[in-house]
């Protein structure tokens, strides 16, 4: 595989798929392509390789952003994973298939586990994409049960190890050729029983909370972007670390400008003599207001490029991006006597006569009429 294919062509998702969906998409690859279940085909572990690299990258809200913006080229020019690290890095996903962890290990129960990743979606003003500020978000999430501390058992009692798997969490089960280790039934992984659950958390070692977490938005952002707070999502099991907590944003549209990405678009009316003569103009920026110049002979749906008057384009520092506005020529429906006089002065002198307003039409006709 000399050049590297669309990470999400690889792993046959579509750019706006969730996490949920690319995660799926990854683990069914992983197993038909397992070096393991494929010995005779060469292929099978670079098809391999190649699916753990994509997951790597589009698992990863930053890594994510990055590649789609800037392609293969913003990833930087390091390899990709080694088929020796993917394991380590992607055991959990492994072991709900070939029922091993990193490097072919039984889980351990009593490993620590990372905690669940959260998604919450926030609503911001258009404003605050201006310069960036600060969101609270409400997040619930489970916490440590504070009667049982964790373990799950009524205070004062403890769990005990599962005589099913004896401890391990696990239960292997042989299928011709291969023996599957698979999650126990009786203790569900977790290696213990408990006889006496605690009645606060009924025996799960965790409750719900709701908590305030600062979000801070980086000025440009837009519409199905996505911010990455480490370590605010699920708690950790045995001493593991927290997951992340993934903020998705919804941008609420402008009272006064069109959008498209980081430029800005502004219809302005503009009056018809202000067109014909030219004019300055003041209208309305992001900071305020600029004085524009209207060239003469402006027509309508002229346009006008202000260069670094849009947002500020993320990940881009001090780039921003442009304001076009569309000038709309008005004409008045109704005409003063003296605005009336004058333009009837001008008709006349450019030689357009009202009598002669269907003149052209006359022609037209004529056109279209057999000949005599």
């Amino acid at each position: 595989m000399s050049e590297k294919r669309d990470f999400y062509q690889v792993l046959g998702v579509e750019r706006t798929d969730d996490d949920a969906t690319i995660k799926r998409a990854y683990r069914k690859l992983a197993l038909e392509n397992h070096p393991d279940r494929n010995p005779d085909d060469p292929e099978a572990a670079e098809r391999f390789k190649e699916a753990a690299e994509a997951y790597s990258v589009l698992s990863d809200a930053e890594k994510r952003a990055t590649y789609d913006r800037f392609g293969h080229a913003g990833l930087g020019s390091g390899g990709g994973p080694d088929v020796n690290d993917i394991f380590s890095n992607f055991g959990d996903i492994f072991a709900d298939f070939f029922g091993f962890s990193s490097g072919g290990r039984q889980r351990d129960p009593d490993a620590p586990r990372r905690g669940n990743d959260l998604e919450r979606r926030l609503q911001i003003p258009f404003e605050t994409t201006v310069h960036g500020g600060e969101m609270r978000v409400d997040v619930r999430r489970e916490v440590p049960c504070g009667t049982c501390e964790g373990s799950g058992a009524e205070p004062g009692t403890t769990p005990t190890k599962c005589n099913t798997c004896d401890g391990r969490g696990q239960v292997r089960h042989s299928q011709g050729l291969f023996t599957v280790q698979t999650t126990c039934p009786r203790c569900r992984g977790r290696g213990t029983m408990i006889a006496s659950p605690c009645k606060a958390c009924s025996g799960r070692g965790v409750e719900l909370k709701t908590g305030e977490v600062l979000v801070k938005i980086p000025a440009g952002v837009e519409t199905g972007n996505r911010l990455r707070l480490r370590g605010e999502g699920g708690p950790g099991a045995k001493g593991g670390p927290p997951g992340d907590l993934f903020i998705l944003l919804e941008v609420e549209p402008s009272d006064v400008f069109q959008r498209d990405g980081a430029d800005l678009h502004l219809p302005f009316p503009i009056h018809y003599a202000q067109a014909a003569l030219g004019a300055e103009l003041e209208i309305p920026s992001l900071e305020g207001t600029i004085k524009v110049e209207v060239p003469a002979g402006t027509q309508p749906g002229d346009t006008k490029r202000i260069r670094g008057e849009g947002l500020p384009r993320v990940g881009q520092r001090g780039a921003r991006g442009d304001l076009f506005i569309h000038f709309l020529v008005e004409v008045p429906k109704k005409l003063g006597k003296r605005e009336r006089e004058l333009l009837e002065a001008l008709a006349e002198e450019v030689g357009v006569a009202r009598a002669e307003r269907h003149g052209i039409f006359d022609k037209i006709r004529e056109l279209f009429q057999p000949g005599d």
